[in-house]
């Protein structure tokens, strides 16, 4: 493998809108990422990725973007935005921007004309069929509820969205709207980015002729996943834009990839592939139904390690994962991956380093360093996220009651994700003086980074730990690019494997609150990393307390 100059970095996500606060307003912007690139200089990362801050109109969280050369000024301006590149160069560090090219808003310009003239040049920038009485173009469902189709304003056409109705889908089998995107990329490439991540990219492929598939709920409508399985050929769009873009600033790349093919992975993230990295979901969507939400399974111990295990086995050695425990669109990892009651320090630092310790590129998502855990709603009227209300009638229409529905719903919302950054115990966590956008999850004066960075047992100098010994010159090679071997796999409530390179080192996760004991194959020379003061071990066997977890350097 060609060793890249991303391979050995940490990479941290921020929300800009969530992250801090500096003027007042309730929304976190740039200012405030400048404010804070010290604490995340500290902490060890290389690369923030910021959820989008372009000109949107915030259907979708900016998801839906109005102006791809523009910073909505809640966020702040172009000039802080530069300045934010600047400022995080002298620190080593490298900014993402998210590329969302699947769909734009309606407010965007391109839509605008389209609704003016959609027999013009703008109306094949998107997907438009002529409007039939009583009957869609296709009956597929979108992914936030719904069909697919909606009025083209003014017109008799409807357009597609497979998200929300305000997200109209771009065309990507029009050049002309390829060159657009490209050009675009290579602006903001100009001007210093590290890279992107790729938003929903699997999306940009349609299987033609467009048609109906096998209804899938009582609505009549078909899950959009259908269509894309039958979608063929997204390798040509995929492939000219990497040579088009990425390839020549040798940018960074990390793809949101669902139900890829096994045969596609060399091409996808192999040593030429479109993309630098892509996620690796197996852990965070285990367990989904599509029924929705509601009927969803929760994970255990023994399934997380073997999402994680089948992840590392079908990737090999073809390229690089990036490994999340959350992120924007998921709830806290903390409590979804730990069974409920068991949230504590020390679960928190073992799923931290069972995470950290696999092959490939770790992301910390702002406030996982805190083991920030799930917020708590008290009514569906509470909840910001489109999604979270979506799934909410699909639960009441299923026959839950209100009350039912709601719980269902709140183990898996977003806004768990997107409450507030807990910097202090001081009001609203220390991320504004003014009112927050989203209400501050109630835990923040035990949890929060100023308590954190003081303790040096702390979930987050847990962190700091991991990250420093991944970049430790003794045992980077072996981190960074050695071989991931599973151990004891068949024991329960025990995650364990080996990192074999120019070190071999043994990662070992008590994954309960009972003790549990493992008979070591040979000896050790060091601990690495314990999330206890202590190990208890007698004759080669070690007993790991509840939750506990080690990195042991392993005689040769």
């Amino acid at each position: 493998m060609t060793k890249k100059w991303w391979h050995d970095k940490v990479v941290y996500q921020i929300y800009p809108k969530s992250f801090y606060d500096p003027n007042g307003d309730g929304i976190g912007d740039i200012p405030g990422i400048i404010c804070k690139l010290d604490y995340l200089r500290e902490l060890g990362v290389d690369i923030l990725w910021l959820s989008p801050c372009y000109q949107s109109p915030l259907a979708d969280q900016g998801y839906d973007i109005s102006d791809y050369y523009a910073i909505d000024p809640r966020f702040g301006t172009m000039e802080d935005m530069e300045r934010l590149i600047a400022e995080a160069k002298k620190r080593g560090m490298y900014i993402l921007m998210d590329l969302v090219v699947n769909h734009c808003s309606d407010e965007h310009e391109w839509f605008r004309r389209a609704c003016e003239d959609p027999d013009g040049k703008y109306g094949d920038f998107f997907y438009l069929r002529k409007k039939e009485e009583g009957k869609l173009p296709t009956n597929w469902r979108s992914y936030f509820g719904g069909p697919v189709w909606e009025d083209l304003p003014g017109t008799d056409r409807q357009y597609l969205h497979v998200f929300h109705k305000k997200q109209p889908d771009l065309n990507w089998e029009n050049p002309e709207l390829r060159e657009e995107v490209y050009k675009n990329i290579n602006w903001w490439l100009d001007k210093g980015l590290g890279g992107f991540r790729i938003d929903a990219i699997m999306n940009i492929k349609k299987a033609l002729p467009l048609r109906d598939y096998e209804p899938d709920r009582e609505d009549g409508l078909s899950s959009i996943s259908n269509m894309l399985q039958d979608a063929d050929g997204i390798g040509r769009f995929l492939g000219e834009m990497r040579d088009r873009t990425f390839k020549k600033y040798d940018a960074f790349s990390v793809g949101e990839i669902f139900n890829e093919k096994p045969e596609d992975l060399p091409d996808l993230i192999g040593e030429n592939g479109y993309f630098s990295s892509m996620f690796d979901f197996n852990e965070t969507t285990f367990g989904e139904s599509p029924k929705g939400w509601y009927d969803a399974a929760p994970i255990t111990p023994d399934d997380y390690k073997r999402c994680c295990f089948e992840a590392q086995a079908r990737i090999g050695d073809i390229g690089f994962l990036s490994n999340i425990i959350e992120n924007h669109d998921r709830p806290r990892g903390v409590s979804h991956f730990i069974p409920e009651g068991e949230c504590c320090t020390e679960s928190k630092k073992l799923l931290a380093a069972l995470n950290f310790m696999l092959r490939g590129i770790p992301f910390i998502y702002q406030g996982q360093e805190l083991g920030m855990e799930n917020t708590v709603f008290s009514s569906i009227d509470e909840v910001d996220d489109i999604s979270t209300h979506d799934e909410y009638r699909t639960a009441l229409d299923a026959g839950l009651t209100p009350e039912e529905a709601l719980k269902a719903v709140s183990r898996f919302s977003r806004d768990n994700a997107r409450t507030p950054m807990q910097w202090s115990a001081e009001k609203n966590a220390g991320f504004t003086k003014g009112t927050p956008w989203l209400r501050v999850n109630p835990n923040y004066t035990s949890i929060n980074a100023a308590a954190q960075m003081a303790d040096p047992d702390s979930v987050r100098s847990f962190y700091k730990r991991l990250i420093a010994l991944r970049k430790d010159p003794a045992y980077k090679e072996t981190v960074v690019y050695g071989l991931l071997e599973p151990v004891w796999e068949e024991r329960h409530n025990l995650m364990a494997y080996y990192r074999r390179g120019e070190k071999t080192l043994l990662v070992i996760g008590n994954q309960q609150k009972e003790t549990q004991e493992v008979t070591l194959p040979c000896g050790h020379t060091k601990v690495l990393i314990n999330n206890y003061p202590d190990m208890e071990e007698h004759d080669g066997t070690i007993r790991l307390k509840a939750y506990q977890v080690l990195v042991l350097e392993m005689c040769q």
